[in-house]
């Protein structure tokens, strides 16, 4: 089979195209035929060595979609020929999905609804597991309540924004403006420019005074600006690989309404089947669909990651084997 490698760490240039062995399934595991394997940052983490660096040869690709070819041993929830789409590969305990076909456990993937795209559902793993571990697990998003998303374009953010309208929230969205439309359309109530020099008076104004909940991918810019558009009791939830705002020192606004933050890593999530089933029927249903930039060969791996880190997207890259 065709799969993308890493023979050593370093940048885009240092994947390649290998004709290797088809995998053999692990007793507990899954051969999947792979249709569509998001590409995300952390795919490009892991290539870099910023990450503990991985064993080499390895083939990234944390996401994947596709359809069962054989199934393990032990595996009795699932058969060849089902669908399926997870994460949670290709972080240097298990081969990627940038391949024709990888070993997936089963505690990895969840039964995909056959009215679901493989393309959106290849995308959609590592965004809709971090948007729903973060408002629901981390942040209890209640029905009614004001949530902002920083960076509403972008993976996580423009999953967030239609999980945060699936839950009732209203939700406020930070982007540039061009992408304003797109998220009205995916539930948003109000979308800001995130460049204006009045955002903390726009959130404020939008909200009627704080939100409730914050979605935050830029640790290293927002986490003052959080507290300060912050209504009493809210939650801050941040992602992301950027360090803390050196400016916040966590007192005044935070502390007088009692803000408490939550930094997360979708790798902790203790059961990645939960919020899969729940994407899962999110976008069976239509409350969730996943905005795909662009979509790539596996020649082209290296150029996706390099698009998913310097250029401006709306939405996911995806590598189709």
């Amino acid at each position: 089979m065709r799969a993308v490698r890493l023979h050593e760490h370093g940048g885009p240039d240092a994947l390649r195209v290998d004709e290797i062995d088809r995998p053999d399934p692990g007793d507990d595991e899954l051969l999947v035929e792979v249709a569509a394997a998001g590409v995300n940052p952390v795919d490009t983490y892991f290539r870099e060595g910023s990450y503990e660096p991985v064993a080499v040869p390895f083939t990234p690709g944390v996401d994947f979609a596709g359809t069962i070819a054989e199934t393990g041993a032990d595996v009795d929830e699932f058969e060849a020929g089902d669908r399926v789409f997870g994460t949670g590969i290709g972080n240097g305990s298990f081969q990627g999905s940038y391949a024709e076909y990888a070993a997936v456990p089963t505690d990895r993937a969840v039964h995909l609804p056959n009215g679901v795209d493989f393309t959106q559902a290849g995308a959609a793993g590592v965004i809709a597991v971090t948007a729903w571990r973060a408002l629901i697990d981390h942040a209890g998003l209640d029905p009614a309540e004001y949530c902002l998303v920083h960076g509403g374009s972008g993976g996580v953010g423009h999953a967030a924004v239609q999980i945060g309208t699936a839950m009732s929230a209203r939700v406020i969205a930070t982007a540039a403006p061009e992408y304003h439309d797109a998220l009205e359309e995916y539930g948003a109530e109000t979308a800001l420019d995130y460049g204006r020099d009045d955002l903390a008076d726009a959130v404020r104004d939008a909200s009627g005074g704080g939100v409730d909940v914050v979605l935050d991918h830029r640790l290293d810019d927002y986490l003052q600006f959080d507290a300060d558009v912050a209504a009493t009791g809210a939650r801050v939830v941040g992602i992301g690989e950027n360090s803390p705002d050196p400016g916040f020192t966590n007192d005044g606004a935070a502390r007088s309404k009692d803000v408490s933050y939550q930094f997360m890593s979708m790798f902790n999530t203790p059961d990645l089947r939960v919020p899969l089933r729940g994407a899962a029927h999110l976008m069976d249903t239509g409350a969730l669909s996943i905005e795909i930039d662009q979509t790539h060969g596996l020649d082209e791996a290296g150029d996706a990651q390099r698009a998913v880190i310097e250029d401006s997207l709306f939405g996911k890259l995806v590598v189709e084997p």
